[in-house]
């Protein structure tokens, strides 16, 4: 069973500018929040890293040697300058979709830029936005898992407990999250506040023991130890790449924080931590080759100190899986305005943030995938294998629409976006290729994990599309038919009648029907047609397209940002400026309610056409997805073969 309501996207004048969030809030506070929200997945890398590229470019030879030691701190330390800082901070920070970022937001900023041959980059968010769920699964096993881990150097007598103690916090992690993050997330920014000095603090001693690990700062050792290693060296460029996930939330998050406290917090305080954490876990494996079996906890004294680092890293790898948890809610969110997943059901937690919303569906659809992966691997080193492709794969695709922006939106030459991207680009394949080498060790999982997340994307999409191309050619115009009412008019009732269709030409469903078996006709008539923009957010003056075709006859167009929940009453209201005497409680929508059967040709495979009807039965209720009063519903039900 499906509503008829299909959202279409349209393309939408908006301006390209790159506006700036939240400006009436205090610099600041935006700059403590961004260090709590956007930099917890990349602000926990240190805990596994460091050690996984090290022991990976160590191979058969057991102890690693100062060669490989300083090899590895200096390709994390310019994976961190050339990855993180130069694409993201400094370039794609700017190429914002009306102050938001995040891979569907550049896809739909890519897709209005390009025109009607956006589909290739439409397959590119597609993919993108699949391979983010990957590392939504991913991201809290490892974080979690390797923090807990930590009690083994406090004692071994807790190993033993380490897995169930990892499923329970994960558990519990997502059980509260239908209560909002909105109380949690105000101690958010001092955790990693307290988390970044303490990563810096713990660094300094050993670089003051060691201090021949600063060469890693030339890049030269970072391009010799590549040139010298072979196949090990590419093998370790796959762990190195560990310390950069996480960097893709710096320009998801752009829409909650804005560009400028995203860059300060970086430049100034988690980029210099990370840098001294890093060159301080070098320097202990310097000056002892055997602490590499846990190098981060290490930096710590043994007893009352280590033990409140292990709590301390607990609290900062939650932090981190619930930036990715919401992440997922509002990829979600923007992948069902964009027509690429059905309607689920969407909670807001919050009354003041749109933003703060909960998805019952993902939610436990998430916690079993991420308490199998931890019960599955039940070691961070054997999931860190796992870790990094779809990262990766995200990375290369965001460089190829961030591309098309700079070329398209930005009007660079072709030649000079591609002299800036391809740096970059070069880099992420480089990056994904070393990623590939672990597919059979557990890198199987993201690539598994997006690949069914496309097929759904996939088969949503053009089975909408289809089905939208089908009910068109069965439809009767719109036009004709309110000429011929006008003229031979049925019997009037009081009242007024709104008739959803997402095809504002043709006649809805609903009204045809009610016509046949009621015949009657409300005295004011309502098609109502809800489009999704290409930009986050509409403003309300442009939110209501009023049309009057006949005296009794009306068209009304509502508008949403893809970032937005729409609300059908609360826009309606705003018709009333517009002349339309709009009374909830004496208006009446008419839904059309379609069942699917699959037919011999559909222009999809038999397997298709059953998953996207599944889909179609899976999607919430119409009614409670635009948020109209349930006790105004009619609902007309048709039978449609596809």
């Amino acid at each position: 069973m499906t509503s008829d309501v299909v959202i279409s996207a349209p393309e939408t004048a908006a301006a390209n500018g790159h506006g700036e969030a939240h400006t009436t809030a205090g610099f600041g506070a935006l700059t403590l929040g961004s260090i709590g929200v956007v930099y917890g997945d990349i602000g926990t890398s240190p805990l596994y890293a460091f050690r996984e590229a090290v022991m990976a470019a160590s191979g058969a030879e057991g102890l690693p040697t100062p060669a490989a030691v300083l090899g590895v701190v200096s390709l994390i330390l310019w994976a961190l300058i050339v990855v993180v800082t130069l694409k993201y901070v400094v370039i794609l920070l700017r190429a914002d979709n009306n102050g938001e970022g995040g891979t569907l937001a550049l896809m739909a900023l890519a897709q209005r830029a390009v025109g009607t041959g956006g589909a290739t980059v439409v397959l590119l968010g597609i993919i993108s936005g699949a391979l983010f769920y990957g590392d939504a699964v991913i991201t809290p096993a490892l974080s979690v898992l390797s923090a807990i881990e930590g009690m083994k150097d406090v004692t071994l007598r807790f190993e033993p407990y380490i897995v169930p103690l990892t499923v329970v916090i994960l558990v519990c992690l997502f059980a509260v999250q239908s209560r909002g993050t909105a109380r949690v997330a105000a101690f958010f920014g001092p955790i990693m506040c307290v988390w970044f000095a303490v990563l810096a603090a713990a660094a300094i001693h050993p670089i003051i023991q060691q201090p021949q690990v600063l060469y890693a700062l030339n890049p030269l050792y970072a391009v010799s130890f590549m040139f010298h290693h072979g196949i090990i060296g590419f093998v370790t460029l796959g762990a190195v790449f560990l310390a950069v996930t996480g960097a893709e939330a710096l320009y998801a998050d752009l829409g909650h924080f804005g560009k400028r406290p995203i860059q300060t917090a970086w430049l100034f305080i988690v980029l210099p931590s990370l840098a001294l954490n890093y060159l301080g876990q070098g320097a202990l494996v310097l000056g002892d080759p055997g602490a590499i079996v846990s190098p981060f906890f290490q930096l710590f004294p043994q007893g009352f100190f280590r033990g409140c680092m292990v709590v301390l890293a607990t609290m900062a790898t939650v932090i981190a899986s619930q930036a990715v948890i919401t992440g997922a809610y509002s990829l979600t969110r923007q992948a069902i305005q964009l027509g690429l997943l059905p309607r689920f059901e969407i909670r807001h937690t919050s009354e003041a943030h749109s933003g703060q919303i909960f998805i019952p569906r993902i939610n436990q659809l998430l916690l079993v995938a991420v308490v199998l992966l931890v019960l599955l691997f039940r070691s961070s080193s054997a999931l860190a294998s796992a870790y990094g492709i779809s990262v990766t794969g995200t990375m290369v695709v965001t460089a190829m629409m961030g591309f098309v922006v700079i070329w398209k939106v930005w009007r660079w030459s072709p030649l000079a976006a591609g002299a800036l991207i391809a740096p970059f680009l070069f880099l992420d394949l480089t990056f994904l290729a070393a990623n590939l080498l672990k597919v059979f060790e557990g890198g199987w999982v993201p690539l598994a994990l997006g690949a069914v997340m496309i097929i759904l994307m996939y088969t949503w999409r053009r089975g909408s599309r289809l089905l939208f191309e089908k009910s068109r050619k069965l439809e009767f115009p719109l036009a004709d038919l309110v000429a011929m009412l006008e003229k031979r008019p049925p019997q009037r009732v009081p009242g007024t009648a709104v008739f959803l269709t997402s095809d504002p030409l043709s006649a809805p469903t609903a009204l045809m029907h009610s016509l046949k078996h009621y015949k009657v006709l409300h005295e004011k008539n309502v098609i109502l047609t809800i489009e999704t923009a290409q930009t986050p957010r509409i403003d309300p003056a442009e939110r209501v397209k009023l049309e009057q075709i006949s005296p009794t006859f009306s068209k009304v167009t509502l508008k949403f940002g893809f970032m937005e929940s729409p609300n059908v009453p609360k826009a309606l209201a705003i018709a009333r400026k517009l002349g339309w005497q709009f009374d909830i409680m004496s208006t009446s929508f008419f839904l059309s309610r379609r069942a699917l059967k699959p037919a011999v040709h559909s222009g999809m495979p038999r397997w298709q056409d059953r998953l996207f009807i599944s889909l179609s039965r899976s999607a919430n209720d119409a009614t409670d997805y635009f948020q109209i009063p349930s006790g105004r519903v009619v609902e007309v039900g048709t039978q449609v073969t596809i």
